[in-house]
């Protein structure tokens, strides 16, 4: 049977019908057509799609985003991290569920997906925004790769762009003064001399520490899911080895003697260490202790007549003692890719924008060696 276009009579006028076969060869119809035009171009888009491959069964569109999200979150549910998953999982029922889940995927608009954006970024951060929306653009992308609809309108929005936090970098002597006044001294300076994460370093064993070399060994990854810690493989899922300092060869061979090779190096040894709490935290009470530590060297100094210049140490977070050991690695004169390397970073290019501020001081030094180098060939100021 020919594709044919009909009229038809409604209580609000002549309106016009498609017939046609689908792929299958499975007979079907579009109706509501206002004008015998429209019918026609749809028809005619319609079969050179069929001829091209691209054709969507208007029925596959019917779908729902409810119905798709749970099979989407499973697939995930192998390739992610037990921390990730839990995020998305926590997005997709507070902010993707709640506002998708009862739309066809074939019914969804660019300016739909926009607004919902912009109203999400109204009461929540960038961070939160953008997770929300990779949640619903991945439900489409499965949806579009299965034939249910022809684009995906939630990948051609705006999207906002997470701001650059500041950074706190220590001196070695502020990093120094934290660690004399904490609770774990050797922990606080190997956190802020390697840069290790949270949970690479909670999960370090005593067979990880290679004494002769000075390395660490990254083989494990805790991490803190609602209340329960999960053992896992590092961020990127690369082993990788971390230099530590000669200055701490000691503190590490005492934690390391007479114990099990299979003892986590720092805490009980049996159980991971959690991460400290912001709001009151080990960490908190060693930078109080610092600050006051210094207000009384510097009474101290100025009663006998001398000046002494001791800066502050600020209150830090663990992941800022990660950027302390990125600052005093570059200080030291280490590369973009040993820095990378270090840190665990999946590309250099990561570690050059994450930490862009650090090299700026090496742009002057290139400036003054091409200047030796042309002035050595002759070239006058």
């Amino acid at each position: 049977m020919m594709a044919t276009i009909k009229p038809y009579d409604t209580a609000a006028g002549k309106r016009y019908r498609v017939r046609y076969r689908k792929p299958d060869g499975a007979q079907t119809d579009k109706r509501g057509f206002k004008t015998k035009k429209e019918a026609e171009l749809f028809l005619a888009s319609t079969t050179i799609s069929k001829a091209t491959g691209d054709y969507v069964d208007p029925q596959a569109g019917k779908i729902t985003i409810g119905q798709l999200g749970p099979t989407w979150l499973a697939g995930k549910k192998s390739v992610v991290k037990v921390s990730q998953y839990a995020s998305l999982e926590s997005s997709w029922r507070t902010h993707v569920q709640p506002e998708w889940a009862d739309r066809a995927v074939a019914s969804i608009k660019k300016s739909e997906v926009q607004t919902w954006i912009a109203d999400l970024r109204g009461r929540r951060s960038a961070t939160v925004v953008l997770r929300a929306h990779g949640i619903l653009a991945g439900i489409l992308d499965s949806a579009m790769h299965d034939g249910r609809i022809s684009k995906n309108q939630a990948r051609a929005v705006q999207l906002p762009r997470k701001g650059r936090a500041g950074k706190t970098y220590l001196t070695h002597d502020q990093l120094q003064r934290l660690a004399a006044a904490s609770k774990y001294p050797t922990l606080m300076l190997v956190l802020g001399y390697t840069g290790l994460r949270w949970g690479e370093v909670s999960a370090l064993r005593v067979k990880h520490v290679n004494q002769v070399r000075r390395r660490f060994s990254i083989e494990e990854n805790a991490v803190l899911v609602g209340s329960v810690i999960h053992p896992g493989t590092p961020k990127t899922h690369e082993h990788r080895t971390v230099p530590y300092p000669r200055v701490l060869a000691r503190r590490i061979r005492e934690l390391c003697e007479g114990r099990d090779p299979n003892e986590l190096l720092f805490g009980d040894g049996t159980h991971y260490m959690r991460l400290p709490h912001p709001s009151h935290s080990w960490l908190n009470e060693a930078a109080r202790k610092a600050r006051e530590q210094r207000e009384r060297e510097v009474a101290a100094a100025k009663a006998a007549g001398r000046k002494l210049v001791l800066t502050p140490v600020p209150t830090v977070s663990v992941h800022e003692l990660r950027h302390t050991a990125a600052s005093l690695a570059v200080s030291s004169g280490a590369n973009p890719k040993a820095v990378q390397r270090m840190l665990g970073h999946a590309s250099a290019a990561m570690t050059l924008d994450t930490y862009a501020d650090l090299f700026e001081d090496d742009l002057d030094g290139v400036a003054d060696r091409l200047s030796a180098a042309a002035e050595k060939a002759g070239l006058a100021a």
